[in-house]
């Protein structure tokens, strides 16, 4: 990776956390609709430095199987460290329970097309696509895939919701590997997807 680049990566991610910071923190307005347009401008940025981000290639049904029981498989593991942190961290239910009163007063129809159509699928596009891919190129797949997770936790400590930077890691190392194994955002797309729209709106842990 050139200095121009890595100053260019580093300048997204930096971008990233603010918006985090103002979704999660500041909340100037709606939720979804500023994840959603925070997201849209992430992939732009992505854009000028990668213009192969939205070159998927072929869709095999494989690639669709593989998103839907990748996206069943995390739920089950989220339900069950739902299960283990709530003996573990007293805050657990209130620091959760702050990320799910952003669905309070706003159409859930709203909420899942936003979810399933652009925050999904949005952020894979940046977080797999662009800077996996780029660290990948860098520093080899196996270490592209380490720093790619590391950063996407990262990121989310501006939140200062500890469940969150949590739930980042853990989504972080599961959708990473994904990736690294398929070799196609396809799969990892449709699992970020679904998995959105089932622990947000269909079957929320709380």
């Amino acid at each position: 990776m050139n200095n121009k680049n890595y100053k260019y990566l580093t300048f997204t991610l930096f971008a990233a956390a603010i918006l985090w910071y103002l979704m999660f923190v500041v909340k100037p307005f709606n939720f979804w609709i500023e994840m959603s347009g925070s997201i849209l401008l992430l992939i732009l940025m992505a854009f000028f430095a990668d213009r192969d981000i939205f070159h998927f290639g072929k869709i095999k049904p494989r690639h669709i199987l593989i998103g839907i029981l990748s996206a069943i498989a995390l739920y089950g593991i989220f339900y069950v460290g739902n299960i283990i942190s709530g003996y573990l961290f007293s805050f657990k239910d209130a620091q959760i329970s702050s990320v799910y009163s952003n669905k309070s007063n706003v159409n859930l129809t709203l909420i899942s097309l936003l979810l399933f159509f652009i925050i999904g699928p949005g952020e894979e596009l940046y977080w797999r696509g662009f800077i996996q891919n780029t660290l990948d190129k860098e520093f080899g797949e196996n270490k592209g895939y380490l720093f790619s997770v590391l950063l996407y936790a990262v990121v989310h400590i501006v939140t200062g919701n500890f469940m969150l930077i949590i739930a980042a890691l853990v989504c972080g190392l599961f959708w990473g590997w994904l990736y690294k194994k398929e070799k196609s955002l396809i799969p990892v797309i449709i699992s970020h997807a679904i998995w959105d729209l089932t622990i947000f709106v269909l079957l929320p842990l709380m």
